[in-house]
């Protein structure tokens, strides 16, 4: 398969990607890999073979592909696999060819952003597979990597996951924070409305609650789109979920606005979680603490 093109999400542009990479390489690269420059001979050409270790989704091939060739526009490089496929153990799924050099002077940019990226698409995957029984849908966080913003939330969406907002400015949420400072519940669903309409912006308002009685008062005063129903979950000593809590607060909305529970949200209990008929899930650790997936690459000569 010939290295593919790639539909890049609505908030990573290429020139964006570029910079982005540019940025990074100067970073790792700096004046010069001087090992592949005092050992390897300029004229060396080579193949690199890229390597799953583990069963995952594959995530960032795309960048892969962007970081050799800012580093050398001359390499060739061929897919088995593309972004957002699973793939097994022990599965080579991509093949680098060129300047040894080149290939070794872009090895460790390209696999930092590919294995992040797949960690993020493979533990997104297996907790929308957890909550498939039921209709909740597994959403991020802004709780990423600084600047690596684009490329956590696009492998969400690569491993089945949605994004939710992108950043400060696309959507009004309202956390306990904001509602402390603004004076109460109503008053900032009131200050929010009247920001909106006195800057003229058409966004979408969500409110967090923590209590019944939270709730309730959101529901009374209305003007929301989503509520969000926070710490709502509780994990006991035994490793029990309880999700009493939750399930009263999604009856007392009945459907009202949108609902969207986070905290404790863990592979073990989104089962749980989605079974209380919650529309959404929101996980910050599918990106705060992802877990790399093993990947290797592999010069041969």
């Amino acid at each position: 398969m010939p290295a593919f093109t790639a539909t890049l999400p609505p908030y990573l542009s290429e020139t964006a990607l570029d910079d982005l990479i540019a940025r990074a390489l100067a970073e790792d690269v700096g004046s010069g890999d001087v090992t592949s420059l005092a050992t390897v001979p300029e004229g060396r050409q080579a193949q690199a073979r890229f390597l799953s270790k583990e069963d995952g989704v594959l995530a960032g091939l795309y960048v892969a592909e962007h970081v050799l060739h800012a580093v050398d526009p001359d390499v060739r490089i061929t897919w088995s696999k593309k972004d957002g496929d699973p793939v097994a153990r022990d599965t080579e799924f991509g093949i680098v060819e060129g300047r040894a050099r080149s290939i070794l002077t872009a090895e460790r940019l390209s696999l930092n952003l590919m294995q992040r990226m797949s960690g993020i698409a493979t533990l997104t995957h297996r907790m929308v597979e957890a909550a498939k029984p039921h209709r909740a849908r597994i959403l991020d966080t802004r709780k990423t990597a600084p600047g690596l913003r684009p490329l956590d939330k696009w492998a969400v969406l690569l491993g089945g996951g949605e994004n939710h907002r992108i950043g400060l400015y696309d959507m009004v949420l309202i956390k306990d924070n904001h509602i402390t400072a603004a004076g109460g519940v109503r008053a900032a669903i009131e200050a929010a409305h009247h920001y909106l309409e006195a800057t003229g912006l058409e966004l979408q308002i969500e409110i967090e609650a923590s209590t019944l009685d939270q709730v309730r008062e959101v529901l009374n005063r209305g003007g929301v789109d989503y509520i969000l129903l926070d710490n709502m979950v509780r994990v006991n000593e035994r490793g029990e979920t309880d999700t009493t809590l939750l399930r009263e607060a999604v009856e007392l909305v009945k459907g009202q606005v949108h609902t969207e529970a986070s905290g404790n949200v863990t592979l073990e209990t989104v089962p749980a979680i989605a079974a209380t008929g919650v529309d959404y899930i929101s996980c910050g650790a599918l990106t705060h603490s992802v877990r790399a997936l093993d990947i290797s690459l592999k010069i041969r000569l």
